[in-house]
């Protein structure tokens, strides 16, 4: 696409300097132990198939299958699908019908709970049928409205310990920040709004109990997670921030320790 917005992308991006980074990004994580898969497609990629945070939600007995609300990217998670089914991971639901759901949109607080919030991308359908699933399973969903002009829960809220989350003042929904702190949360709040609007300081990754790797050139945040006790990794991934997503959003969780 020659314009970027039509691939709802900030700024083109350099696509060899975007391949290194990812790279780069890959080698971080494998150098903290953690293992990764790629999502290949036979044909050229969706412009954003790399952003696969959205197109799933894992559960402890399968993956919920995203829909995108875009037009863009119809389709991406079918691409998903067969790289789940080659992993051996089941597919508890794909949401269908009007249902629309990102897994950006939703979040676990612990074994028996999870957030799950409806706005641009997850509607009022799609967060009902992942409610029915996950309900099914004995789990309690807390369903939460994102403020007008915020794209996914993800960016508003992570997560840097089992009792220790970071949100986004003025964004983050009110309910999420009571339900975690009934639940015995400490919730910070981001020092420096503009890191987060164009550096995406909030949108990093959990390697371990207050250890997380998030993206370079955030010194105000950084300094901030640390003087709090998080232990920071960090990567060079502003190039691919022009496709309007993080580290977080290039990310696909399917398994985490339990231990500890």
């Amino acid at each position: 696409m020659a314009d970027p917005a039509q691939a709802q992308m900030l700024a083109a991006p350099d696509i060899a300097l975007a391949q290194h980074q990812h790279d780069a990004l890959v080698e971080a994580f494998r150098r903290a132990d953690v293992t990764v898969h790629y999502v290949d497609s036979p044909q050229m990629p969706p412009p954003n198939l790399m952003f696969v945070a959205d197109l799933m939600f894992m559960t402890p007995e399968g993956a919920i299958l995203g829909r995108p609300a875009s037009t863009v990217r119809a389709g991406e998670e079918r691409l998903v699908a067969c790289r789940l089914a080659e992993l051996g991971i089941p597919i508890l639901l794909s949401v269908h019908g009007a249902g629309t759901f990102e897994g950006a949109d939703a979040a676990w607080l612990d074994s028996e709970t999870v957030l799950l919030a409806t706005g641009l991308r997850t509607n009022a359908e799609g967060a009902a049928q992942v409610t029915n699933l996950l309900r099914d399973m004995d789990v309690e969903v807390i369903q939460v409205g994102l403020p007008y002009g915020t794209m996914h829960l993800m960016g508003q809220l992570r997560f840097a310990d089992r009792d220790l989350a970071v949100a986004w003042p003025g964004r983050v929904p009110y309910r999420a920040v009571q339900a975690m702190r009934d639940r015995g949360f400490r919730v910070l709040f981001l020092p420096d709004e503009q890191e987060a609007v164009h550096g995406m300081a909030l949108n990093f990754v959990t390697l371990g109990p207050r250890s997380l790797l998030m993206p370079a050139g955030n010194s105000i945040t950084q300094s901030f997670y640390e003087k709090e006790g998080i232990r920071c990794e960090t990567v060079d991934v502003d190039e691919l921030l022009k496709a309007a997503g993080g580290i977080g959003c290039l990310t696909g969780i399917l398994r985490r320790e339990t231990a500890g």
